[in-house]
């Protein structure tokens, strides 16, 4: 019997997950060839948000790159335009808004050009109307559940350009349905981006993200490992996987199959690999999985674990169905099992009816537990969600001066941790050149970015790097 962290399991015997279709490739193809003849057209693709959006762009890139296309990062000398779009910010809407804006200029002086909008804002009914009704220039929609659609909807965009125009919007709600065997065109080499699950079911007060993504569902796990088997065999060195809310994984599966298992059966993938994984819910972490990453080289000794506030009763109001004691007992936990275990965290200051005192509590407690950096968020009020109705009597000025004064406490906490780190030697991942020649940046285990003098030819491998000098954002070192 094959046990995986402690919990024996059975053959799977989940039916497989339809796999994409080459059809709507071929048509768009085709459809590239009549148009565009011998020349490769260009796309120009931008995603905006969290990292399942910038897998959900490798996605639409893998599926241009079949198509025909070749890609450009100037926008305007493109024939194809995708923003793949975020809704979890108000800022991040009214940007997309003015950089849509902008491309009706681009339009007017290469006519042919498509411009195409997909994302979590799209799969928004108001959003749509807005795009239909101001933006008449947009050619193309495709909401978050209607990936696997978009060859067969651009091909239809592409045969309008011979005829009649035609503006495709395919954005209605379902419920979240995984197709396998999609392309990706990944962006790098040496780091990939595994989705192992879409959807939330949590329901936080102030999230739009179950309205945009739906409900959870959950890769097969043989499928999971034979895409991450494979990114190794290829060479990349460090695997982070996906999800809304990464440590439920497992809701679906006909045979029983947690987070913790499925990291388990990833950990004895032959290779030399770190697995790092994101976003973790508070309540799903559990020992097994602490006592899974005390145990397993291959997996980061680094947690991101989003507390959002340090009051019980905002916590009650977020619906984040977990208090702070129970989120510091999991951090004490995993501080005890886990030798140098680091925590990252978001925060969100000002939500509605918070007071000072509640503010207060969130700083105490990101000095308790001693962050390796934060992500802090001004209270964003989301249409559709129940936090945006709730009455919010503090000024913007007062929850600015919040914000500023937790950065400030994190930036003194990061500080402290970056000297601590002189005269160690860490383990290093190196991304690439740094800002100055001769310079070389990677990152450690727990995210910390490390600057050393070295070779170009170290891009991709993991060296040795003793730490001489803590910086602002970095500490600097030499190779052992």
């Amino acid at each position: 019997m094959d046990k995986l962290g402690g919990t024996p399991l059975k053959t799977q015997t989940n039916p497989p997950s339809p796999r994409f279709s080459s059809a709507g490739i071929e048509a768009a193809r085709q459809q590239c060839l009549a148009l565009y003849g011998a020349r490769r057209p260009l796309a120009h693709i931008h995603s905006y948000g969290c990292q399942q959006n910038v897998s959900d762009g490798e996605k639409i890139k893998g599926m241009l790159a079949e198509i025909g296309y070749d890609f450009t990062e100037r926008r305007e000398e493109a024939d194809l335009v995708i923003y793949n779009t975020c809704a979890v910010r108000e800022h991040a809407e009214q940007k997309l808004y003015g950089n849509v804006g902008a491309l009706k200029g681009y339009k007017a002086k290469n006519p042919g050009m498509v411009i195409g909008l997909c994302g979590c804002m799209m799969q928004q009914k108001p959003v749509q109307e807005r795009i239909r009704r101001s933006y008449p220039f947009v050619d193309l929609i495709f909401g978050t559940h209607a990936l696997q659609n978009f060859p067969q909807n651009l091909c239809e965009v592409l045969r309008g350009r011979q005829g009649s125009p035609a503006r495709v919007f395919d954005a209605e709600e379902g419920e979240n349905v995984i197709v396998e065997g999609m392309p990706v065109r990944r962006d790098g080499s040496v780091k990939a981006w595994v989705p192992i699950m879409y959807g939330c079911d949590n329901f936080c007060s102030y999230c739009v993200v179950p309205l945009v993504r739906g409900r959870e569902v959950s890769r097969r796990p043989e499928d999971v490992v034979a895409e991450v088997r494979g990114l190794v065999e290829a060479g990349y060195k460090e695997i982070t996987l996906l999800g809304q809310n990464v440590n439920s994984y497992g809701k679906g599966l006909d045979e029983p199959c947690d987070f913790a298992d499925l990291l388990a059966r990833i950990c004895r993938i032959p290779g030399d690999f770190w697995v790092r994984f994101m976003t973790s819910h508070p309540k799903d972490i559990t020992h097994k999985l602490l006592d899974l990453i005390a145990r397993e080289e291959k997996l980061c000794s680094h947690i991101h674990l989003p507390v959002q506030s340090g009051s019980d009763r905002v916590l009650r109001e977020m619906n984040r169905h977990y208090d702070r004691a129970g989120y510091l007992e999991k951090i004490a936990y995993a501080k005890a099992v886990i030798p140098g275990v680091t925590f990252t965290s978001d925060i969100i200051v000002g939500f509605p009816g918070e007071s000072e005192e509640e503010f207060l509590q969130t700083v105490d407690l990101v000095r308790e537990v001693g962050y390796a950096s934060l992500f802090i968020f001004i209270f964003s009020p989301r249409p559709g969600t129940r936090a945006a109705g709730m009455e919010d009597p503090v000024p913007a000025a007062e929850k600015s001066r919040w914000f500023a004064q937790l950065q400030e406490v994190q930036r003194a906490i990061g500080s402290a941790r970056f000297a601590g780190l002189v005269g160690q030697t860490l383990r290093v991942l190196v991304d690439g050149p740094g800002k100055q020649p001769g310079q070389m940046t990677g990152r450690d285990e727990h995210g910390t970015v490390v600057v050393f003098a070295g070779e170009e030819g170290l891009g991709g491998q993991f060296v040795q790097v003793k730490i001489t000098e803590a910086q602002n954002w970095a500490v600097a070192g030499e190779l052992v």
